[in-house]
């Protein structure tokens, strides 16, 4: 499925681009693509300094052993 996306841009880039073939749809979806990726890369980095933030007093052991018997329950 797809939708209308419309955006405005200067008539020189926009001439210039359909001189040299550029295939808009094609550049659109991989820029979005790309630009979706590095903010859903940016959000997980985040959460992982958060994360490591609240977690920077916890005995690493201690986490280790939490995780083993979370495991043996299963």
């Amino acid at each position: 499925m797809s939708t209308v996306v419309s955006v405005r841009v200067r008539k020189e880039l926009k001439e210039e681009a359909e001189k040299l073939g550029v295939n808009f749809r094609k550049v659109v979806e991989e820029a979005l693509m790309s630009e979706i990726e590095r903010r859903r890369s940016e959000g997980f980095k985040v959460a992982v300094d958060k994360l490591l933030e609240i977690m920077k007093d916890v005995d690493e052991e201690e986490f280790a052993g939490v995780i083993k018997e979370w495991r043996r329950r299963r």
